[in-house]
């Protein structure tokens, strides 16, 4: 369970005071009669997801495992981010866990698909493309790409190695799907692409990756409890939405997420999706960006200390980390580092950002949210998306904007399907 600590906060209104608001929209999610209903599957999918999917899903997971080297994963937003945050998150950067995840669809960068290309040309490669429609330019681009390559390489058995996750029944990708013979997942029509990662479109690619899906699940369904309860004093990811709301009242128009795990940096970028593409309509809503400290404390430290007070943190910290060392003690200490010798180096990294906080907080005067999980597990990695799922449906309805929809996305489609000579 995700801990909330409103402390450093620096909030001037009572996070109670919202508690009719709160309750109000919560029945109206609850009920279905909120803005964007249409996309509120992820609510009830701990206990309503396709058991039997589910279970093929593990199944075709292990199988890839058995004749792959490269699993590439081709899709972009939510058809990818959700997979390599949980993947990188619980099997690290440097993990030795096999296949290799590589990510194509997401880009038109011809450098990129081109090395990309010449780094599986020698492998034994599967790939899983995702994608509702099939026409995503960026994803249909790359698969077409990928799916030459696989045919010239496999021939007839390109078939067992494409893995279509889309619609149930229409699309491009489904057709295609269906005449080729690839094995197919379903996208769920009620779960918006960047609430998807705990449907097929990420849970395959985490399968893949060696990791349990069933304790994810089960992280997931402990949170609905968790964060299901609209009283403000029991549910830590509604006061997290009204704070959020309380600090773009007192002026701060960014929210920084904060975390000082490397590997914890796509869950990052995961995370700017879900809040940016939620809240970011109708001319309101909190810009969301990210550092990864204490690297970026000596990049955009010193701005977050004494530069202009627009922003606020969310530390998003780790109570147990996945792997911990102890540092060495050297007779000579030359580098005058024996001060650290036999003290464990997450020790040191939390010291950091207990130091960190403090000196935001009390003289750079930044308003910090402090949010703890438990450790970088499936499980912690399921029942956090429940935690963001509820406090970014919360925030957004609370701004009276549609949380599931993302129309300003259309706009840059459109210019550039002219530029392209698209008809």
């Amino acid at each position: 369970m995700i801990t909330l600590d409103l402390n450093h906060a620096f909030l001037k209104e009572d996070v109670k005071s919202y508690q009719d608001q709160v309750r109000a929209i919560d029945e109206a999610l609850q009920n279905g009669t909120c803005k964007g209903n249409d996309f509120i599957g992820w609510l009830n999918w701990a206990n309503n997801y396709d058991k039997e999917e589910f279970s093929r899903i593990k199944e075709v997971a292990a199988k890839v495992r058995e004749n792959t080297e490269v699993f590439v994963v081709c899709g972009i937003g939510g058809s990818y981010l959700g997979a390599r945050a949980a993947i990188e998150m619980m099997n690290g950067l440097y993990g030795d866990k096999k296949p290799e995840i590589i990510y194509m669809g997401n880009t038109f960068s011809s450098t990129y698909i081109a090395q990309v290309m010449n780094y599986i040309k020698d492998k034994e490669v599967t790939v899983n493309v995702i994608s509702k429609s099939g026409t995503t330019t960026e994803t249909a681009l790359a698969f077409r790409i990928l799916k030459q390559f696989m045919e010239e390489k496999y021939g007839e058995d390109a078939k067992n190695r494409i893995i279509a996750t889309t619609d149930k029944a229409r699309g491009t990708l489904k057709a295609l799907a269906d005449k080729e013979g690839y094995e197919t997942f379903v996208i769920p029509d009620d779960i918006g692409g960047r609430f998807s990662v705990i449907t097929p479109v990420g849970l395959l690619p985490i399968a893949v990756a060696g990791i349990d899906i069933d304790a994810l699940m089960k992280g997931l369904h402990d949170g609905m409890g968790e964060y299901g309860d609209a009283d403000l004093e029991k549910n830590a990811a509604y006061r997290y939405a009204v704070a959020r709301r309380i600090l773009q009242n007192q002026g701060y128009d960014v929210e920084l997420l904060v975390n000082y795990e490397p590997q914890m940096q796509m869950v990052a970028e995961w995370w700017k999706q879900l809040f940016g593409e939620s809240e970011g309509k109708d001319g309101k809503g909190i810009l969301p960006d990210s550092v990864c400290f204490s690297t970026d404390l000596h990049s955009l430290g010193q701005f977050v200390q004494e530069g202009k007070k627009v922003l606020f943190e969310t530390n998003l910290y780790v109570e147990t980390p996945m792997i911990d060392l102890t540092f060495p003690n050297d007779e000579a200490n030359e580098d005058g580092m024996n001060y650290l010798a036999g003290k464990s180096v997450d020790w040191a990294n939390k010291m950091a950002a207990k130091g960190t906080l403090q000196a935001h907080e009390e003289t750079g005067g930044v308003p910090n949210i402090l949010l703890t999980m438990p450790g970088m597990t499936s499980y912690d990695f399921g029942n956090m998306c429940m935690f963001f799922f509820k406090a970014i449906a919360m925030t957004t309805l609370m701004n009276d904007s549609n949380p599931f929809n993302q129309p300003g996305v259309e706009v840059y489609k459109k210019n550039m399907f002219k530029l392209l000579g698209k008809e």
